[in-house]
This record gives structure tokens, C-alpha cells and sequence, in this order.
């Protein structure tokens, strides 16, 4: 019998893939569905003009396709994902014996125990953990206004609560010595406080820890130029990094400059000496950051995302004047990222910047985590990208939408695509196969004009 996921899950992974609605009105969606737990989430959509009846059928069609049930299945998944008392393993209440005494560092460390990714607390609502990459209840009942205030005001100082309720939000990392470290967001929501919290690992992870490809140990050893890890939020990118910066550390005699919002990951000088910094507690901006790196003769410098022209250009700067510089996108494969850095910089100034990022960029990594079959954990699928002359040439020449096929011309030299990735997990049966479905990068599906509620 196949496995079949459930129908709002894959409605759900589909409209946000394809970017049909944002993920504040997918939330509001959802929000929705529990006051009517017996409306599928398509419904929901089509109800509130979000997604329109043309697309709410194509998404059904497909969801038939890759679902394949057989007669006497026909439509239980659908009817299942209606159910809240039939919802996947994946998806079930986690019952704590946490009392109503439990703190916030108590919450924290049962998520971590286990396997959780992030910890959610809202006024009005039952805890929420991310775990394998589905929202699931921690437990309940509901907070009261009470149980949130002393939850989540009672873990910061009393400057950190004057800020809070003055800004009405704050973000910090919190640091626990027996267990571990957690980037926390503070906020003030409609209905109260609210909180939710990143679980950093124990450990940094190794390239063997993440069945990283063994090319992309080859990003470590270049002594100038800009590495980019890229993916979706909560798909390892930190991670990825964090075992770039200490396979480094390990095996070079490097200085190594981080530069974050906040720090992560704790790294220990080894045959490199490293220095973290935060921005807006260690340096004013990420600008005096990175040109104090420079002058500090820096070797290899990690920036913690490149969101805006300033960190964009003075990525590329650094890049170009000896640094090995590392960063991180948001984008799903090497060609939108490309694009995405181009997109940072005005129109009159691209032909100048393609020229610089083709003679700088040298390498993308890309990145998913996909569930796997048993649904009881996430593999990686990755796309690899070096900038060979052919690369750098299309780039030059604004071809950026033929990367792809010379990556797949040059897959012997250590280039990977993602959905060779993707396809390799599949053939394996790591991952079933509706996973693969959504996790390739293919948008056949929605190549259609947007229209109605588009």
C-alpha cells in the first residue's frame, strides 16, 4: 500500500512553492482551518479569493497524479488531512509532563530532547515545536495571558524587558552552559506576547554529519573569491556554513572573521584563529564590520546574509580585494541566485556588477531537506555549482537561464543539480515519491499567467 500525504499538507507545499500566496495568508489560512476542522484547505483558499478555481483544480490534478491511490483508497488521504484526530505521525500532539512551574529554559530543553527544530509560544494558544520540518503541538492547553508573560519576560533581563515592551518586539541569543544556545524573537501580537525560538545544534556539524557532498570541500580551500550557501528558512544553511568555517579552521592557518545578527554556532581557533562578531553589539553595522576585517587582515570572512545592496556590495568588495568571503540566500538553485545578487544592484550598474561576479563567484551550494520515507527524519539534496569559464562566461553575457545545462554538461566535475539530488534520493527510496514531486525545481505546473486573485 503507498503512503500517501496527506491533501492539505500538499496543498499547503505547493501554493507556498510556487510563491501563489505569502506565508503571513497561508498562516491566516490555517488559523482558519482550526475553527473548521472539517474544511480542507484548498476550500479555504478559494473561499477567501486567495487561489483561484483554475489553480485549485490544476493542484488537485496533480495531487491525484503523485498520490496514484488505488479504488479502495480513493480520496482518504483528502479526508484524513480533514480530521484533526487523523493527522500524520508527523503532525501528532507531543504530550510534555512539563507542570504549570515550567520555564521557558524547561520548554527549551524537552524540544530539544526531542529533536525539535524551533519552539513556538503564543497567548491564547498551545506550544508549538517544529520537528522534521512539520509544526506540531508540544503541548497544551491553550496559554493563558499569565502563563505566556512569565514564560517569556522571565528569560530576559530587565533592560531586555524594558526594550521589549518599549520596541514591542527584541531578538537575542539565549545561552544555557548545560545545554546549549537558542536565537529567541520577542514580539507583541494580537493576542499578547508571543515568542518562538531557533534550536542551534550542541556541536558543530562535520561534512560527514550532513552527508555533504565531498566537492564541496573543494569551497574551503580557495584562497579568494565568494562562496554562496543558499535555501528555503529551516533548510540547514547555517549548519552547512558553520562546517564550511571549521573544516577550515581544521586543516588551515586562515584568519577567520564572522559577522552576524547573532552569533550561532561557538567556534574554537584551531589551526585558524577566528573572531565572531555581532552586528549592533560587537560593530554599529555590517559596513565598519566588513571594512575592519580588511584592514585586520582577514582571510576568509562569513556574512550572514546578504539581504540588501549594502551587504551585496560589500560582499563582492571584500571578495575582490582578497577575501574568501562566505554568505547565504534565500534562493532555491545556483541560476536564481545569480540573479537574486544582480537583483541587489540598480539597472544601470549590472553590466559592471555581472563582469564582478563572474571574475569573484566561485562556487554555489544549494540546499533542501526533504522528509524522508519513514517521515521520522529530513535528508539533504543539494545543488552544486563552481564557476568554470563556461559559467562565467554566461554570466558575463547575461545567459543566466543556461546555467543549468552546463551544470548538467559538467556533472563529472563534481557539478550536481538539484534534481539529480532530488532524483538520486528518490532512486534510493530515501524519500517517497510526492516529496520529490514538490522538492524538484520545476514549475511546469504554474507556467500559465497569473490571474483573479493573482
Amino acid at each position: 500500500m503507498t503512503k500517501s500525504i496527506p491533501y492539505d499538507l500538499f496543498v499547503e507545499k505547493v501554493v507556498l512553492r510556487n510563491q501563489l500566496v505569502s506565508q503571513d495568508q497561508m498562516e491566516k489560512a490555517k488559523m482558519t482551518k482550526k475553527r473548521y476542522p472539517e474544511m480542507p484547505l484548498m476550500d479555504i483558499l478559494v473561499k477567501t479569493n486567495l487561489i483561484s478555481e483554475k489553480y485549485a483544480a490544476l493542484i488537485e490534478q496533480k495531487y491525484n497524479h503523485v498520490s496514484a491511490p488505488t479504488s479502495g483508497e480513493e480520496n482518504s488521504s483528502r479526508k484524513q488531512s480533514t480530521k484533526p484526530d487523523q493527522e500524520p505521525a508527523a503532525r501528532r500532539e507531543v504530550e510534555s509532563a512539563l507542570d504549570q512551574s515550567a520555564t521557558l529554559e524547561d520548554l527549551l530543553i524537552e524540544a530539544r530532547k526531542l529533536g525539535a527544530s524551533a519552539l513556538y509560544i503564543a497567548e491564547q494558544s498551545p506550544v508549538f515545536m517544529r520537528r522534521n520540518g512539520y509544526l506540531e503541538f508540544f503541548s497544551g492547553p491553550a496559554l493563558t495571558s499569565t502563563d505566556t508573560e512569565r514564560l517569556l519576560l522571565s528569560a530576559l533581563s530587565a533592560d531586555e524587558e524594558e526594550k521589549i515592551k518599549a520596541s514591542f518586539s527584541y531578538e537575542t541569543c539565549l545561552e544555557y552552559t548545560e545545554h546549549g544556545r537558542y536565537l529567541g524573537c520577542f514580539s507583541r501580537q494580537g493576542n499578547g506576547w508571543g515568542g518562538s525560538f531557533k534550536i542551534i545544534g550542541q556541536k558543530i556539524p562535520t561534512f560527514a554529519d550532513l552527508k555533504l557532498p565531498d566537492s564541496l570541500k573543494t569551497f574551503t580551500d580557495f584562497e579568494q573569491g565568494l562562496v554562496l550557501v543558499t535555501g528555503f528558512k529551516d533548510g540547514g544553511k547555517s549548519s552547512t556554513v558553520a562546517a564550511m568555517i571549521e573544516q577550515i579552521n581544521q586543516t588551515c592557518s586562515k584568519h577567520i572573521i564572522t559577522l552576524e545578527k547573532h552569533i550561532e554556532f561557538l567556534f574554537t581557533s584551531k589551526k585558524s584563529h577566528i573572531n565572531q562578531r555581532e552586528i549592533g553589539r560587537h560593530s554599529e553595522t555590517y559596513g565598519r564590520a566588513v571594512r575592519a576585517a580588511i584592514r585586520e587582515d582577514a582571510d576568509v570572512l562569513f556574512i550572514d546574509e546578504l539581504k540588501d545592496y549594502e551587504t551585496a556590495s560589500l560582499a563582492l568588495d571584500a571578495a575582490e580585494s582578497g577575501l574568501l568571503v562566505i554568505s547565504t540566500l534565500y534562493t532555491i538553485d545556483a541560476a536564481q541566485s545569480v540573479m537574486r545578487l544582480l537583483d541587489f544592484f540598480p539597472v544601470h550598474q549590472q553590466g559592471q556588477i555581472r563582469n564582478l561576479i563572474s571574475d569573484t563567484l566561485k562556487g554555489i551550494v544549494c540546499q533542501r531537506l526533504i522528509p524522508t520515507t519513514d517521515r521520522q527524519s529530513r535528508t539533504l539534496a543539494t545543488e552544486v555549482l563552481f564557476n568554470a569559464s563556461s559559467i562565467g562566461s554566461l554570466i558575463q553575457d547575461n545567459k543566466i537561464f543556461q546555467i543549468k545545462n552546463i551544470m548538467r554538461l559538467n556533472q563529472s566535475r563534481g557539478m550536481i543539480t538539484m534534481d539529480n539530488s532530488i532524483k538520486e534520493l528518490l532512486e534510493n527510496k530515501i524519500i517517497p515519491s510526492e516529496e520529490a514531486h514538490f522538492a524538484m525545481v520545476d514549475s511546469l505546473l504554474f507556467q500559465q499567467p497569473k490571474t483573479g486573485a493573482f
